[in-house]
């Protein structure tokens, strides 16, 4: 398989805003994320796509590729990822997109907690199950309510379960964000990150936050400097 890296950061920012380049740890928040995929065995090419020089500009000095800038209708606060993943593969990964072994490896860049080796591992589950796509999760033990209005448990609150009662085939896990795997053909076809047989790769509670908010950045940032990232 060749594995292509898509790493969106658009230039615009409401809960943090330039978030893409604050300083994290030491960084840019977009270089980490590309520094974790250039250390990659697996993945051949690194793209950055973004519609703001001054994050075109940080990105080609971490070493990613920024063929061009994203069009504005495509880097609104509605555009969805997906609509960014097509454009780039439409445009700069034309060789790619209808022949077979070929896969966009999606990393955002507000997930910039990857230990060493993820990423590779991912790859490594996704060819061992043969899969169409993968999503990255982390396992949770949370509790989850709905509809304050009128208050609906999605569990059993008369059975509340311990964690280390809960049985495997129990286990639930949350959607992280961190990295997506696609075949190229399943996403050109589908229009989706995620179809087909779908790799579920589980990742360590610690490289599963996503920023968000202040609250998010300094809790990540504590975490790197931790982990020595």
């Amino acid at each position: 398989m060749k594995y292509t890296a898509l790493i969106p950061a658009r230039g615009g920012s409401k809960g943090i805003p330039n978030k893409n380049i604050k300083i994290m740890n030491g960084q840019p928040l977009i270089t980490w994320s590309i520094l974790q995929a250039k250390a990659s065995k697996k993945i051949s090419r690194v793209i950055v796509s973004t519609d703001d020089e001054t994050i075109a500009d940080i990105a080609r000095k971490a070493g990613a590729q920024v063929p061009e800038l994203r069009p504005k209708h495509l880097a609104t606060d509605v555009a969805s990822t997906e609509v960014v993943m097509l454009h780039a593969l439409d445009t700069w990964m034309k060789d790619e997109s209808n022949k077979n072994g070929h896969a966009m490896v999606l990393l955002q860049a507000t997930s910039p907690l990857r230990l060493a080796n993820s990423i590779d591992s991912a790859i490594s589950l996704f060819e061992q199950q043969q899969a169409d796509s993968l999503v990255s999760v982390c396992s949770s033990h949370a509790f989850f309510w709905k509809n304050p209005s009128a208050p609906e448990p999605l569990y059993d609150f008369r059975a509340r379960p311990r964690r280390q009662d809960i049985e495997p085939k129990d286990q639930q896990y949350r959607e992280n964000g961190s990295i997506y795997i696609t075949d190229t053909q399943l996403l050109s076809r589908e229009k989706n990150r995620l179809g087909g047989k779908i790799a579920m790769f589980q990742m360590k509670e610690c490289e599963s936050w996503e920023i968000d908010s202040m609250t998010d950045w300094l809790i990540v940032e504590t975490m790197m400097k931790e982990v020595n990232l």
